[in-house]
């Protein structure tokens, strides 16, 4: 154990080293300071002292959290642009370079089979961000898609893939905690949030982390029906317990299943939850449907 420590420790540094340098590009063709980027600067060089120090003592917890808040940070920048100019023509390399960024701290903690899960070593807090920011730029870039028509006709296996890919993060995220158990021995002032939490929805990133993955089902009804199906699997559960998406049983991504699923789940929400986005997610919720002849709603 305290090797595959010590392996994650150079390999950390050396992420780091690089992202510090991707950052470094980055600031120069922005031509301006940028919050998120300089946030990200100061996290990779305090990784960089504690690295220099003994790495047989280091704690790879506490610097594989540094590198993905990182991490988290400077994709967050170059997603904010991609959005802002509605994902031009050519963004597939950029958005398949940042699935690679974002994906990075879970495969070096598997690759070095330092805990059974990765949540034992990264948390489920940090684990459940990688998945959603994954999962919700795929999702915004396969919007920009399928206003594409052109792109569609030419290219519809390649948004299956896509919608696949971000279903499959999207369902992970809200797999990784366990929902709270109502019972006589556990007591609420509010039962609309008791009701939440028993659903495992901790957030409003949770609901529409649900909204989005139902939307995207909806897609792949609409534009990749006639195809043949291929062997993508995907933890088709909408929530579970902690670690479900690394021991639940895998099965080919059914659309329509998984959708029918996500919107009899939404149905079971509280009308009363208190939320700045309440009105805009259940509108959505409302509007993505299985039928070809109702459109869906939008938030981008």
């Amino acid at each position: 154990m305290a090797a595959a420590g010590s392996s994650v420790v150079r390999r950390v540094e050396e992420l780091g080293d690089l992202a510090q340098a991707h950052i470094q590009q980055l600031s120069e063709a922005a031509g301006e300071d940028d919050h998120f980027l300089i946030r990200a600067s100061a996290a990779l060089e305090k990784l960089k002292l504690l690295c220099g120090e003994d790495k047989e003592c280091s704690n790879p917890s506490n610097l594989l959290e540094l590198y993905t808040q990182a991490i988290l940070d400077m994709t967050y920048f170059e997603e904010n642009k991609l959005v802002d100019e509605d994902f031009p023509e050519d963004s597939s390399q950029k958005v398949k370079e940042l699935i690679s960024f974002l994906s990075e701290p879970e495969i070096l903690v598997k690759e070095n089979n330092m805990h059974p899960k990765p949540c034992d070593l990264l948390g489920d807090e940090l684990l459940e961000c990688l998945s959603w920011r994954r999962g919700a730029l795929l999702y915004m870039y396969c919007h920009s898609l399928t206003k594409r028509r052109e792109w569609l006709t030419r290219k519809s296996s390649l948004l299956k893939k896509y919608l696949i890919d971000g279903i499959s993060y999207l369902l992970q995220m809200l797999n990784y905690r366990c929902p709270l158990q109502l019972n006589e021995g556990v007591s609420f002032q509010d039962l609309d949030t008791a009701k939440l939490l028993s659903e495992g929805i901790f957030s409003d990133i949770h609901l529409l982390a649900m909204m989005y993955s139902g939307e995207m089902c909806y897609w792949g009804l609409k534009h990749c029906a006639d195809q043949q199906p291929e062997n993508h699997e995907v933890d088709s559960g909408v929530s579970g317990v902690s670690g479900a998406s690394y021991t639940t049983q895998k099965e080919p991504l059914d659309f329509r299943e998984v959708g029918e699923k996500i919107l009899k789940k939404k149905t079971k929400q509280p009308m009363k939850w208190k939320s700045s986005r309440k009105e805009d997610i259940l509108t959505l919720f409302k509007n993505v449907t299985l039928h070809k002849d109702i459109q869906p709603g939008y938030l981008f």
